[in-house]
C-alpha cells in the first residue's frame, strides 16, 4: 500500500482493513445524502474520502490497532489533570 491518499470510495473501501468497512460505509452514505440534498456539502464529501484515504494508511501499518490499544488502556495521566499541571508549569 502507497502511503499516497486516495480518493476513489471503492479503494478505499477494498484498502481498509475489515473492522473498518461498516463505520467508512456508514460515514460515507450519510455525506453523500447530505452532498446530493445540498451541492454545497459536496466538499464535506470529498475531506471525508480524504480522511478515510488517511486511515488507510494508518490503519494497515504493522502495530497500529496494538498501539490504539495501549494508549487507551496503558498507564497514562488523565487529560484535565496533564492541562492543569501544563498550566500550573507555565506560570
Amino acid at each position: 500500500m502507497s502511503a499516497q491518499p486516495i480518493g476513489d470510495p471503492q479503494t478505499i473501501l477494498r484498502a481498509l482493513p475489515e473492522r473498518e468497512r461498516p463505520e467508512f460505509l456508514r460515514q460515507y452514505r450519510q455525506a453523500l445524502e447530505a452532498a446530493r440534498d445540498d451541492v454545497a456539502r459536496y466538499r464535506d464529501l470529498g475531506q471525508l474520502l480524504h480522511r478515510w484515504s488517511l486511515i488507510v494508511v494508518v490503519a494497515n501499518r504493522p502495530g497500529y490497532y496494538e498501539a490504539i490499544e495501549a494508549a487507551r488502556t496503558g498507564p497514562g495521566v488523565p487529560l484535565g489533570e496533564a492541562v492543569r499541571a501544563e498550566l500550573a508549569r507555565r506560570r
